[in-house]
């Protein structure tokens, strides 16, 4: 997708939003120094251009039950296009891979997963990495403490 073309007041609002997605017009614009109609029409707009992807609610994982994160580099046996495909989909596919990012280096792919504990994490290992054949190696880091998580990007002017 091609960048959109935004103003400061379209950063101030999506920074807004970002913090807090449910903060009313009225509100923003107060804060902003536009109508609540104006904040509105800009919401409508970043939506339609697909600036906003998608507005959720972030849930705290221990407060669900889900207690343990890990990351894990995955390495491919082999870098061809239907390799990576079949990897991504299964990635895609399978719920307590909350990140999944294809990148350089020694690994092809970083998953970032979600498991209520080292028993659901071993059984998903095992449909992961031990049933593809296609995957030579991967090395896991349990994360120990949550210092920073977010999802907010730097919209900062200027």
């Amino acid at each position: 997708m091609p960048a959109v073309d935004l103003d400061d007041l379209d950063h101030a609002i999506l920074r807004r939003l970002q913090e807090d997605s449910r903060t009313i017009a009225e509100t923003i614009g107060a804060q902003v120094g536009l109508s609540a109609a104006a904040v509105q029409r800009r919401i409508k707009r970043l939506r339609s251009a697909g600036v906003i992807a998608r507005e959720v609610a972030v849930l705290d994982p221990k407060a669900v039950g889900i207690a343990m994160t890990f990351v894990v580099a995955v390495e491919m046996e082999r870098e061809q296009l239907d390799v990576l495909d079949t990897f991504r989909k299964q990635a895609l596919g399978d719920s307590a891979v909350q990140q999944c990012y294809y990148v350089t280096g020694a690994a092809d792919f970083i998953l970032v997963v979600q498991c209520r504990g080292m028993s659901e994490f071993d059984a998903f290992t095992r449909r992961m990495f031990f049933q593809n054949g296609e995957v030579r190696h991967f090395t896991t880091s349990v994360v120990m403490d949550r210092v920073k998580v977010g999802l907010a990007l730097p919209l900062d002017s200027g």
